[in-house]
């Protein structure tokens, strides 16, 4: 395992930006129990897929009108029917797609009582996107319940969430993997009458009668407005990472076990949308079994009492909610105390002669000191999100960075809990978000180019981003001048440098960023949330 985790490391790290394997464990066990919805959707033919199946690419494809009608079809029975019908009125677009689904469209124009009336002027707009407002429609009306009788169109997932189904709300596009989470939610639902939707389709034919339900355990999701979406079991109980864990996943023992009691069941269903393969399975020292994700065990917190409770976020700086999009983590080693690591809790290190915005590791450098980047949104409650960035390196791939500084791997680190580059020529070290605020390169003192005459004081300009914009002119400054960027914008924006010199955090309103301009030349920058219309340019003399 870690012959073949060395190879990646070094095929990947000469590619400058480093995405890292998951860290493997000893006591690590294969997990057969574990099961996506995609899996089941496809296993009880719910989805079909196209070309090679219901495989990554399928799965990924935005989900559309046309889609939501044969799966509609499919569950009351009807599909069969409606590729063979061989009707002629249809709707005037029913061209855009391949013969079998024009009959499919010509059938649901000679059946109004289905509901499928299209969007008005006679179009249907087959591959238009569809949003969960619209797929919960379509299943609340397979569940027996009348549109526009039981429930209005605005109030379906109000109304379906009433009923247990909410896995994919608040979602304007839908993808292949929602798809598959909802028809799997959606099994376990009652129909109008009562009855089971699973012993429905089974008594139709739709499902086959040995067909079964997903057994034991669920990952469900839940949302905070403060915490974003975060983990729960299938009663909605929060699951929370441990930070010592990041050094030994045996860390909680004894009473933390009774506070923090382990999460586990042989079997575990998953939403579609999460990667089966970050789900594992470990054996604890007491013989215990325990599930985890992206190698953080799973936890309970003992005082929370009911489904939405989440008084565990930030215990002891030390226990933070589950989440699939950290875009770091925090791990606790008992000698070198808390640390940035990535989300599978892989340690992160800063170059002391690294400056704010800039990296000066290039060639073998970055061999030994692959660059982490992330595409992920959040953070653990303790660490400030603005604080959280990326910088552009001179080949245009982006690196994360914190408070402005590149994060690095070191590529000795192969095992759970490595802090091997730590202290390594007395130049790379892990970071402690607590007492991390720059490196040495950049609080070094700057020497005079004239030693006889004293330094002229630093100006600081200010550039306002105001209604998406930089200002409409540049901004002409001085060596050793001073830029603070404050966005008044509702949306967060930052301002990062085409040829990397500089970057900021992504500013929330309100909030600032000062970077400092010691070297003449001319400094064009954007907004990467908007970059294709928010520019600006800094002239430095």
């Amino acid at each position: 395992m870690l012959t073949r985790l060395r190879k990646l490391f070094l095929i990947t790290a000469m590619c400058v930006t480093f995405v890292a394997a998951p860290l493997g464990s000893a006591s690590a066990e294969s997990a057969s129990g574990i099961q996506s919805d995609a899996d089941k959707a496809f296993e009880l033919g719910l989805l079909i897929g196209d070309g090679k199946g219901v495989d990554a690419a399928y799965l990924n494809k935005t989900s559309t009108r046309l889609q939501a009608a044969i799966i509609s079809l499919r569950l009351n029975g009807k599909l069969k029917e409606a590729l063979a019908f061989n009707g002629k009125t249809t709707f005037a677009d029913a061209k855009q797609v391949g013969k079998a689904n024009q009959s499919v469209l010509a059938y649901l124009k000679s059946k109004p009582e289905l509901g499928w009336q299209g969007s008005g002027n006679n179009l249907f707009e087959p591959s238009a996107a569809i949003s969960s407002k619209q797929f919960y429609k379509v299943i609340l009306e397979n569940l027996g319940y009348k549109s526009g009788t039981d429930f209005t169109y605005q109030q379906s997932e109000d109304f379906a969430a009433s009923h247990g189904l909410k896995q994919i709300a608040g979602k304007a596009s839908l993808q292949n993997t929602h798809l598959a989470t909802s028809l799997v939610e959606a099994l376990s639902a009652n129909t109008k009458s009562g009855k089971p939707f699973f012993d429905t389709l089974q008594a139709s034919g739709v499902l086959a009668s040995q067909a079964s339900l997903p057994q034991g355990e669920r990952i469900g999701l839940a949302k905070n407005d403060k915490l974003g979406t975060y983990f729960t079991d299938k009663n909605g109980r929060t699951l929370y990472f441990f930070t010592k864990d990041a050094e030994n996943v045996n860390s909680c023992q004894g009473d933390c076990l009774k506070n923090w009691p382990i999460y586990y069941d042989a079997n575990l269903q998953l939403p579609a949308w999460l990667n089966k393969a970050d789900f594992g399975v470990i054996t604890r020292t007491d013989g215990a079994k325990q599930l985890t994700y992206k190698n953080w065990p799973l936890y309970y917190f003992a005082k929370d009492s009911k489904a939405g409770d989440v008084t565990g976020e930030g215990v002891g700086g030390v226990w933070f909610t589950a989440k699939s999009d950290y875009a770091v983590m925090l791990g606790t080693s008992k000698e070198a105390g808390n640390y940035l690591t990535d989300d599978y809790g892989r340690a992160l290190y800063y170059f002391d002669k690294d400056t704010a915005g800039k990296s000066v590791c290039e060639g073998n450098c970055l061999v030994n000191w692959p660059a982490y980047s992330s595409s992920n949104v959040s953070v653990p409650s303790t660490v400030k999100g603005t604080d959280i960035g990326a910088i552009t390196r001179p080949d245009g791939s982006k690196q994360a960075s914190y408070k402005g500084f590149p994060l690095y791997y070191f590529i000795k680190d192969t095992a759970h809990g490595d802090l091997l580059g730590q202290g390594v020529n007395d130049v790379w070290y892990i970071v402690d978000p607590a007492k991390f605020n720059g490196t040495a390169a950049s609080t070094a003192p700057v020497v005079p180019t004239t030693p006889t005459t004293p330094a002229a004081t630093a100006k600081t300009y200010n550039i306002d981003i105001k209604e998406y914009s930089f200002g409409k002119e540049a901004l002409t400054i001085e060596a050793g001048s001073k830029v603070t960027f404050t966005n008044f914008d509702e949306m967060k924006h930052n301002a990062v440098a085409l040829d990397g010199a500089f970057s900021t955090p992504l500013l929330a309103k309100g909030e600032s960023y000062t970077v400092t301009f010691d070297k003449p030349g001319t400094y064009n920058y954007f907004c990467e949330p908007h970059k294709s219309f928010m520019t600006g340019q800094i002239i430095v003399k």
